[in-house]
């Protein structure tokens, strides 16, 4: 064996680690870097643990010159390892607004990831909800590009604390579930560019260590197999120096295109690369140097990671501790979005309470999300009915009806002082479609309302009982015009983790004040939506979506993006709008006029209304959480880099700032009776 020069060592600088990647090119056989670019364990891991998701997967590795594997674990609401820490999903992290907060999700994520063996994340999913029946909506941070941006990078932040690698996913416009294996998306290049791409080009800065591309085509090429994709966007255009792996089983359909594609390497098991691939090369099919490529940036992003020092030792105590678990619940009370709240009936009050009904077959059901790739084993659940019970402890009669025998659950409600309702989705109603011979669940959404049952149900029990309050479960917007004007209270819970019943109790009963805010559009009617079609073979994507979509037409919402009230009042006063070279600088002065203390989110749009082009009223462009004191009043200040203005000219393919008037917007939603307005030029 000939003698490497550079030893592979932990505390290796960037330059240690090239001058190792380029030995080891020239010391690697074509088998052994062949070998580099696929999963490698993946047989022995389903024969070893009976089933999937119980360790780290290796992938990738040479023992003979020390070059350490890749070991994959999935996400995002948690690790998907037995016993990890269980977090609301990420929709519901999206509806903190707290980016901070996310960042410490991700840490606690990275330390699980280490203290179960593994060093790469699958679990930072960034795609854009384009339609609320979108499967997996719940893994994802919202409609809005910024957002989805702001929260993926600061999740890659956090998980990449503990030199665990961080992959963003799905590349690129993966929007549809049930036909994700099929469907082929057309859309113009500033639809691409301006909606679907900046989030990915986001975390790409951030320094996320690799992709994962996706299983759809766009404009006719799968995307696994994409050339204007991985390698003249991903890596040519924004210089991403990462690998790029497939998503698992059918992420790649062809070995040729494949590697001309840009596809670095195949998840979980070599069907295409490998012998396949080998023998290609020898022929001189595939040029050595895509080769020598995808196994210097798998080699390099591997012992970026690897060599690092720890920070901390990663044991196994850590995973689901009780530091975690506390993460977990700090995020579910702040995720929780008070929808209504029609004579203050929240927060209830214990001293005029002595019966409280709970009703609902999901008030006592164990559930936090899908039970696809990113479901979480985690057996301490805490349901609703249990958080209220726990909190509670006797004080007041609580009694509890799944809501199935209509006639049962009326005689039990008529007496209460309130009912608590819990309905919406499980599992089984939405998340990743999985099809077996006698198993179908997840999927896209077929009814954005609830099921007719649970609309009977609250409306049965209002007409007996004026004091109803409805908590919604799911992943994603839940249309509710049959029956809101018919109760009091109505939050959006979410799919809340491992300690959301406990975070909902505090809310209901004042402990906690609620501060989320939606993180999409809620419709009246579906035929405000784009066009959808589960089983689609080939769809286009427009330009407009979400809240952009609602202004432009000038379509009112049940619900708009960024809503959500609060136990307190909040006024915003003296916004002030600069700029510089670089930036434009808002500041605006928040009170809480309310007698609770709160957190408002402070949200920040740019308007388009002078543009000479076509593009939205306005869009999201910052944000920021403030907590104050009853009337304690902070003054907030955002900044927006100029550059964030551009739009992308597809004929002279550059990203261009127009020179106009624009408005900037500042407040508590992206509704304009909510927002303070000044306008600026440049």
């Amino acid at each position: 064996m000939k003698m490497m020069q550079t030893e592979i060592k932990k505390g290796m600088n960037e330059e240690e680690i090239d001058l190792f990647v380029k030995e080891a090119l020239t010391e690697l056989n074509l088998k052994e870097k062949v070998h580099l670019m696929s999963g490698n364990g993946f047989i022995k891991y389903i024969f070893i643990d009976r089933g999937l998701f119980k360790r780290a997967i290796p992938s990738g590795g040479v023992d003979r010159l020390g070059i350490p594997t890749f070991r994959f674990t999935d996400g995002p609401r948690g690790v998907i390892i037995p016993g990890s820490t269980c977090f609301p999903v990420s929709m519901a992290r999206a509806a903190t607004w707290d980016i901070n907060l996310e960042e410490q999700v991700g840490n606690v994520i990275g330390k699980e990831v280490r203290a179960h063996g593994g060093n790469l994340f699958g679990g930072v999913c960034i795609n854009i909800l384009r339609h609320p029946a979108g499967g997996r909506a719940q893994e994802s941070y919202g409609e809005d590009p910024f957002l989805l941006g702001e929260f993926g990078a600061a999740l890659v932040r956090g998980v990449q604390q503990n030199n665990v690698m961080a992959t963003i996913k799905h590349f690129a416009v993966n929007d549809q579930e049930n036909a994700r294996f099929k469907i082929n998306v057309e859309l113009d290049e500033r639809t691409l560019r301006e909606v679907y791409l900046p989030h990915f080009k986001r975390c790409v800065e951030e320094g996320c260590a690799t992709v994962m591309s996706a299983y759809n085509k766009v404009r006719g090429e799968y995307c696994g197999h994409n050339s204007y994709l991985l390698r003249r966007i991903l890596k040519d255009e924004w210089g991403f120096k990462g690998f790029v792996h497939s998503d698992w089983f059918r992420g790649l359909r062809d070995t040729l295109k494949g590697i001309n594609g840009g596809l670095d390497v195949e998840m979980p098991r070599a069907k295409y690369y490998g012998k396949k691939l080998l023998k290609l090369v020898k022929s001189e099919q595939v040029p050595i140097d895509l080769i020598d490529d995808a196994a210097r940036r798998i080699i390099r992003t591997t012992l970026k990671f690897t060599t690092k020092n720890d920070p901390i030792e990663y044991v196994k105590s850590m995973i689901g501790c009780k530091e975690h678990v506390s993460v977990a619940r700090n995020v579910a009370e702040k995720s929780m979005v008070l929808l209504k709240n029609e004579d203050l009936i929240l927060p209830l009050d214990i001293k005029k309470l002595k019966k409280l009904a709970v009703i609902g077959r999901l008030a006592d059901l164990n559930n936090t999300g899908d039970h696809g790739s990113s479901n979480v084993r985690q057996d301490n659940i805490i349901t609703p009915l249990r958080g209220i019970k726990d909190l509670m402890d006797s004080q007041i009669e609580i009694v509890y009806q799944d809501g199935v025998d209509l006639h049962t659950t009326i005689n039990c409600v008529k007496d209460a002082n309130a009912v608590v309702i819990v309905v919406g989705c499980s599992y089984k109603d939405e998340g990743e479609y999985i099809k077996l011979i006698n198993i179908t669940m997840g999927g896209d959404r077929d009814n954005l309302g609830l099921r007719n049952q649970d609309i009977q149900l609250i409306n049965s029990v209002s007409e007996v009982n004026e004091n109803v309050i409805v908590i919604l479960i799911g992943g994603s917007a839940i249309m509710m015009e049959e029956w809101k004007n018919n109760v009091k209270g109505i939050i959006m819970a979410w799919y809340s983790g491992m300690e959301g019943g406990k975070a909902l109790a505090d809310i209901l009963f004042g402990n906690i004040n609620p501060s989320g805010k939606l993180p999409f559009t809620i419709p009246k009617d579906p035929v405000h939506l784009p066009y959808f079609d589960k089983n689609a073979d080939e769809i286009e994507y427009g330009y407009y979506h979400g809240y952009t979509l609602f202004e432009k037409e000038n379509i009112e919402p049940a619900f708009p993006f960024g809503f959500g009230l609060s136990y307190t009042s909040f006024l915003y006063e003296n916004l002030q709008v600069n700029s510089n070279d670089n930036e434009i600088i808002s500041s605006v002065e928040v009170k809480n006029t309310g007698i609770h203390k709160g957190d408002e989110i402070v949200q920040l749009y740019i308007g388009f209304e002078n543009s000479e082009i076509d593009r939205p009223i306005k869009l999201l462009k910052g944000f920021s959480r403030v907590s104050l004191e009853p009337n304690e009043t902070k003054k907030v200040t955002l900044k927006v880099k100029k550059s964030n203005l551009a739009w992308y000219n597809p004929q002279s393919k550059k990203w261009e700032i127009e020179n106009i008037m624009y408005s900037v917007y500042i407040g508590g939603s992206s509704e304009v009776k909510d927002l303070l307005k000044d306008n600026l030029e440049f």
